[in-house]
């Protein structure tokens, strides 16, 4: 007698073989641990080119300073080598700290160089202005203070700038040498979707 198997049998076995072509489409190719995703899978449109100009506030004086020093530097160092200072510092629209607030900048630089002044600098832009509010991009780099002009790479970030990368010129616009205040305008130029 021969065997027949039923059409429901068959049914599912196309359904499955087509289910797996379906989702190697959408997910591409796989090794093992890693695999190639389709940008349809995040939704992600045509990607953009964007840029910012805001002013940083690092302010160390007052009753409600926006910078702290959570390590000091070695006695010996003039380039206050092994320095930490945490940061919540006012992003401004304009460089008077009483110009419009549009963000802040989270995190925290310390001095990296035993030879020079360069700092090592990891924050977030929290934009909490307009269709921005809620975003981030995330900085992480060598910025040598006393340039004119430093340049540090954008290397991601959330929200409205998930997938972004670019960088940043800044430019020393105010320092007071006493107390160690400081404004700093940031040009971001960076992609994102």
């Amino acid at each position: 007698m021969a065997r027949v198997f039923p059409t429901l049998g068959y049914q599912t076995i196309i359904f499955f073989l087509f289910s797996c072509y379906l989702i190697s489409l959408v997910f591409g190719e796989s090794y093992g641990y890693a695999r190639t995703i389709d940008k349809k899978f995040f939704g992600l449109k045509e990607e953009k080119r964007s840029h910012f100009r805001v002013y940083w506030h690092d302010i160390y004086s007052g009753s409600n300073p926006t910078a702290v020093a959570i390590v000091q530097p070695q006695n010996n160092s003039s380039t206050m080598f092994g320095f930490l200072s945490m940061i919540d510092d006012p992003l401004t629209e304009g460089p008077e700290l009483n110009s419009k607030l549009v963000g802040k900048a989270q995190g925290f630089y310390g001095s990296a160089s035993q030879e020079e002044n360069g700092l090592i600098v990891i924050m977030n832009f929290v934009f909490m202005e307009g269709k921005y509010n809620g975003s981030t991009l995330t900085i992480l780099g060598r910025n040598k203070v006393f340039l004119p002009e430093r340049e540090m790479p954008v290397i991601g970030g959330s929200g409205l700038f998930r997938f972004a990368r670019g960088y940043v010129k800044a430019r020393t616009i105010k320092f007071n040498q006493t107390n160690g205040d400081a404004t700093v305008e940031y040009n971001i130029y960076v992609l994102h979707y």
